[in-house]
């Protein structure tokens, strides 16, 4: 297979990733699918995505004609069985759980064409742990875009011991036509590149807060002030998601068994409180006043 095969995409999931990753495909030229089992879930992905193409077209980022086009090649269902059966390539994402991915990939690997390559947007859950659900593990292989996928470019393409040199190809292929800047991983290890190194750096910003050597807020201040990064780790947990954090450590904690890697007390706390950031309007910030704002 190469990259001239891949002609239909389906992502699993209209979440947060989801939606904005199929729109990435759709404007790349692919008819893409997005499938979620909830319709309330694909309709709110339709409004964030027809918001976001507007105020790209009002910026002159994207004409109103490719705008029009694009959404001319995406489509919404709660069907995964007719998401699935004619795709070439699918991207999945839902939520952080391992048993949750692994269910999903047992009935896309039943109902997709024998040639279709099957990638996980997972940001730390090794392809191989949920290739072994399928009949395809040569075909399986991860494709990590960050948050938000239409601003963020890069992608992390990993390889298991058995995703074959053709699949990591094409996924890296698929990459560049959605004009996504690809980094291919040989070799497997949780977290990846972009998230082991996130990782530490929150894991001692949590430790420091939690020690009460400094509130969260002046250690989100000196990340900025001083290291000049563009968002603190605080801040970005709440971008991205705390409970997406907190699946993250959970799952990392049953790999390794390591005490460390177990969710912080604090970010259990805000997850069981419902708490989980700029989605739900409260995190470690309050978004109550000014909303969560679109691209």
């Amino acid at each position: 297979m190469n990259n001239q095969d891949i002609k239909r995409l389906t992502v699993i999931g209209a979440g947060q990733m989801g939606h904005q990753i199929g729109m990435l495909c759709a404007l790349g030229g692919f008819d893409t699918t997005i499938q979620d089992l909830e319709e309330q879930a694909l309709v709110k992905a339709k409004q964030s995505l027809q918001a976001i193409m507007s105020k790209w077209v009002q910026k002159g980022k994207l004409s109103e004609d490719q705008k029009e086009a694009a959404f001319h090649r995406l489509s919404f269902t709660t069907s995964l069985e007719k998401a699935a059966t004619n795709a070439d390539f699918i991207i999945e994402a839902v939520v952080e759980r391992l048993d949750v991915k692994q269910e999903v990939f047992k009935q896309i690997d039943r109902f997709a064409p024998s040639h279709a390559i099957l990638a996980t947007n997972s940001s730390t859950i090794v392809n191989s742990l949920i290739a072994n659900v399928t009949n395809r593990a040569d075909k399986v292989v991860n494709m990590h875009f960050f948050f938000p996928p239409l601003v963020m470019d890069c992608v992390e393409v990993v390889m298991s011991e058995q995703t074959s040199e053709e699949t990591a190809q094409v996924t890296m292929n698929v990459c560049k036509q959605i004009n996504r800047t690809a980094v291919l991983l040989k070799k497997e290890i949780s977290g990846f590149i972009a998230n082991r190194i996130l990782g530490a750096l929150q894991k001692e910003a949590v430790s420091l807060y939690e020690q009460g050597i400094a509130d969260f807020k002046d250690i989100d201040i000196i990340c900025r002030k001083a290291l000049n990064h563009p968002i603190g780790p605080f801040e970005l947990m709440d971008l991205s998601g705390i409970d997406v954090g907190y699946y993250v450590m959970e799952q990392r904690f049953k790999e390794t068994g390591d005490p460390s890697d177990q969710p912080f007390a604090c970010i259990v706390e805000k997850v069981k409180e419902g708490n989980l950031g700029r989605k739900t309007g409260q995190g470690w910030y309050s978004y109550q006043k000014e909303g969560v704002k679109t691209i």
